[in-house]
């Protein structure tokens, strides 16, 4: 814990040493990795890390969340949404993630991960087309709206001025929040309104904890520090003490909204 490996340091105050900083945490092969959850690049391993479990499954609770706020729920129209984020989400802005600037280093090629980008978002779309037979034309906006926020933001399109915060918030957050709710009844209400509010500022908090994790494992080459305490202990500051409070929270904050999202689809639909 991070704690625990705090205080374990030895201080150099008075003469005693300070333990040299920690190594980012290594995968399999002893390589550093670009994310807590990374496999040793390689085969399907890369295909694990490309799509960013804990990730996916925090945004395709919000799925669930929408969803679930409807009078009555469809099964059949929820699996269905859940599946065209996963395509849109999971896969396809993964991918074209991967594809611009390869942050995960992976060894996916690049015409793969453009085609997976194609399909998947493809694949979004034709579900949609079909929830909007069943639904209605309140879905075509959201339609519109999806594939292109993938693409620009992703990508960074129109030099990066989407790719901020706020967009990741609204289109990560509040968007399958929306989404859901209209796919399942053909209209917006308060309560969906007020859960994308809800959901956006979960997202917000999400990248204020991912982007400093993102920043030591992937851009740092050393991290050196120490804090020095009221009591005169000094204890260290190095790639791991910084890592696990921000990333043990992105883990325990995943697993929360899957079970939470999981335990509203139990209620609702039994």
């Amino acid at each position: 814990m991070a704690d625990e490996a705090a205080s374990s340091a030895s201080p150099h105050h008075l003469g005693q040493r300070v333990r040299p900083p920690a190594p980012t945490e290594p995968g399999p092969d002893g390589q550093p990795r670009p994310s807590f959850y990374a496999a040793r690049p390689g085969g399907w391993r890369d295909w694990w890390t490309l799509l960013h479990p804990p990730y996916t499954a925090w945004h395709l609770a919000y799925v669930v969340f929408g969803a679930c706020l409807a009078t009555h729920v469809s099964a059949s129209r929820l699996v269905a949404t859940l599946m065209a984020f996963f395509l849109a989400v999971g896969v396809g802005a993964h991918a074209l993630d991967e594809l611009h600037g390869r942050p995960l280093g992976t060894r996916i090629s690049t015409t793969t991960l453009i085609v997976m980008s194609v399909l998947s978002l493809a694949g979004a779309v034709a579900l949609g087309v079909v929830g909007v037979w069943q639904v209605g034309w309140a879905l075509v906006p959201f339609m519109v709206i999806g594939p292109l926020l993938v693409v620009a933001y992703n990508l960074e399109l129109f030099g990066g001025r989407i790719h901020t915060d706020v967009v990741f918030a609204l289109a990560w957050g509040s968007f399958p929040v929306l989404v859901a709710y209209v796919a399942q009844t053909g209209d917006l209400a308060p309560a969906p309104v007020l859960a994308a509010a809800a959901a956006f500022f979960i997202s917000a908090a999400q990248r204020h904890l991912s982007t400093p994790a993102r920043l030591v494992r992937r851009r740092a080459a050393t991290v050196e520090g120490a804090i020095t305490m009221a009591d005169g202990s000094v204890r260290p500051i190095d790639r791991q003490n910084l890592l696990l409070p921000l990333e043990g929270a992105l883990r325990a904050l995943s697993w929360g909204m899957v079970f939470l999202a999981t335990a509203w689809a139990v209620a609702r639909m039994t």
